[in-house]
């Protein structure tokens, strides 16, 4: 089954941030139908998109190109949606899953820094190491 006509997707993320950088890795790797747009927060490019900085440094933001703003995991299921990452698709399918993905979501965004800190260059490795072609 085919996604039809997805929109593109702006994702503001945290520049600074090895964790997130490993996940904006392996999306970029996993875009090749360019839906996915990247907006590093830390340049200080969300305030022209109309995002909160300060917020999306805090919780995950997204943009749909209707101009829409959606916020924390859903970001990371509509970014699925539009990669070519199958599992990850499949798993964010399920209605229990995300569930449950929005309550690890809010202990992860309240100690990011702390877990980016400790696995985050490690997963920015892996990231690289599994696809290194990366821009």
């Amino acid at each position: 089954m085919t996604d039809i006509a997805l929109e593109q997707l702006s994702i503001f993320y945290d520049g600074n941030c090895p964790l997130c950088l490993a996940e904006i890795h392996v999306l970029q790797n996993n875009n090749r139908r360019h839906l996915l747009k990247f907006i590093n927060v830390q340049e200080g490019v969300g305030v022209e998109e109309g995002i909160n900085c300060d917020l999306a440094l805090k919780v995950i933001h997204a943009k749909l190109a209707t101009g829409q703003v959606i916020k924390g995991p859903v970001v990371f299921a509509e970014a699925y949606k539009r990669s070519d990452l199958t599992a990850m698709k499949w798993l964010f399918s399920f209605t229990l899953f995300q569930q449950f993905y929005a309550l690890f979501y809010r202990f992860f965004a309240k100690f990011r820094h702390q877990i980016s800190k400790t696995i985050g260059p490690t997963m920015l490795k892996l990231a690289r190491y599994k696809y290194p072609d990366a821009e």
